[in-house]
């Protein structure tokens, strides 16, 4: 009955600040909101709400906070961890409308920009002034540049340009009170605690974003993509990281496995070879003589490292191509089986053919195919494990096996993600990479900038009282050794 009160409090209160057809009340309404990308997560929200602009942002955030309410922040929910999952009695706040571009500077290289803006539209715009924004993830699209912010996204370019966290100048937003919060500056350096990278890839649990400055680069004056095939998974993992000791840093450094080749190639007709085991996309790009120096460098380390076959893209279009192919890799794998779950985890360039090698031993052991398709020059991996979710316990053994990689991740010294985050996915592995104080520590800053526990509650960091339960669950070799998928409450 209390929750029934809140309910009808809020809707009313809600009512003052926006127009009724931006606050979604109904199940029909809700239904479409129920998940991210990560689907087997899924919950309505008690309302959803679409403001226009900051003034009804702060409004609502205030509104929630008198009243005790969680809000969760969506953007195009294209995340892949459960991070925009909605909370059963809180406020879902989508920002979607927020998505215009305020300007872009290009002396300072620099735009200003809402949450709700996609990630490829940044670059669209900056093109005209010779510039691009190099944070590009394959979902780059549809993605937006809130999200970016949340997850701390990479993409293809992110090993010689890195990622968002690196790119970003200026964010400006609010607390969960309502109160105004800028934290970085316009410039390269802001005085006082540089609370920017706390901000970014905090999964919405700190602040909501309304504004963000990112940093544009020029576009450079000539870029080669060079296709490298292998008969196995071991020596393209090699030829990694030779290519990296060789002094070389490419723009873009990518691998993918024959199951991710065979259904990218029938999907987007790249020109992939569907016999090789694994191939490399290599992106050089610069000067024009830098950019032949280390194409050549590079073909070297390749036919040393035991490249089946090379070949240079003869034009933008067979270059754009090439690229089309990997970044249609995930819709592509989901042309061939009914569901899959993307694993998202980073590793050593040293531990990759060791890791892929262990992947494919689980999916032996467990009986479902994985296709591979991953960053491979910064060592993000993107396992794509193939099931079935209307056979009875599919499910649950892909959560298992999936679990059992992220594990692996950490034993050889890398993460459980990447750019996907934690959200609920992966929460019952953070005790596995960090110590009870460490997690301690983690609520401490949570408490200091959310008190009341308002912003995406539930999510990223594991309950203390949990984590002896998780690391006794992935001490257990027998089957079912999961608990049950996680609530909001964890």
């Amino acid at each position: 009955m209390a929750e029934a009160g809140i309910r009808t409090r809020l809707l009313q209160s809600l009512k003052t600040i926006l127009a009724p057809q931006y606050i979604l009340a109904t199940e029909e309404q809700l239904k479409p909101f129920e998940c991210d990308g990560l689907s087997v997560y899924r919950e309505l929200p008690m309302l959803a709400v679409l403001p226009c602009n900051t003034g009804e942002v702060c409004s609502i955030l205030a509104l929630c906070h008198e009243l005790g309410v969680p809000v969760v922040t969506r953007g195009a929910g294209t995340g892949l961890s459960a991070g925009a999952k909605p909370h059963p009695q809180g406020l879902l706040l989508v920002l979607t409308r927020l998505n215009r571009i305020l300007g872009i500077d290009p002396d300072a290289m620099t735009a200003r920009v809402q949450p709700g803006v996609r990630n490829l539209a940044i670059s669209e715009a900056a093109s005209v002034h010779g510039l691009f924004y190099a944070p590009d993830p394959s979902s780059q699209i549809a993605c937006s540049i809130g999200g970016n912010i949340a997850e701390n996204a990479g993409g293809v370019h992110c090993l010689k340009y890195g990622l968002t966290v690196h790119n970003v100048l200026q964010l400006h937003g609010f607390n969960a009170r309502g109160e105004p919060v800028t934290v970085g500056s316009g410039g390269l350096d802001s005085a006082g605690f540089n609370l920017q990278p706390l901000i970014i890839g905090s999964e919405g649990m700190l602040m909501v974003v309304t504004e963000i400055t990112v940093k544009l680069l020029p576009l450079p004056q000539e870029v080669e993509v060079m296709l490298a095939a292998f008969d196995s998974v071991d020596a393209a993992g090699q030829a990694v990281s030779d290519i990296i000791a060789a002094g070389v840093i490419p723009g873009g450094l990518e691998m993918m496995d024959n199951n991710a080749i065979c259904a990218a190639e029938d999907y987007a007709h790249a020109g992939y070879p569907r016999d090789a085991a694994a191939i490399l996309l290599i992106e050089i790009d610069g000067s024009p003589a830098n950019v032949q120096e280390q194409l050549q460098a590079t073909r070297e380390v390749l036919k040393h490292s035991g490249a089946t076959s090379l070949k240079v893209a003869g034009s933008p279009e067979e270059r754009a191509l090439y690229w089309k192919g990997r970044k249609s890799a995930f819709p592509a794998v989901g042309r061939i089986s009914p569901d899959y779950y993307c694993m998202d985890g980073t590793i050593p360039r040293s531990a990759l053919a060791g890791v892929l090698n262990y992947i494919d031993s689980l999916s032996r052991e467990y009986g479902f195919a994985v296709a591979n398709v991953f960053h491979a020059g910064d060592g993000n991996l993107h396992p794509l494990i193939l099931f079935d979710a209307n056979i009875e316990g599919q499910l649950e053994a892909v959560e298992e096996m999936g679990g059992r990689i992220l594990e692996k991740c950490i034993e050889v010294g890398g993460t459980i993600t990447g750019e996907h985050g934690v959200g609920l996915e992966k929460i019952r592995q953070m005790p596995l990479q960090f110590t009870d104080a460490e997690i301690a520590q983690f609520h401490r800053v949570k408490e200091a900038l959310d008190p009341d526990n308002l912003l995406n509650p539930g999510k990223n960091i594991p309950l203390l009282k949990h984590c002896q339960e998780y690391r006794a669950l992935a001490a257990d070799i027998e089957p079912n050794r999961l608990l049950p998928r996680l609530g909001q409450g964890q």
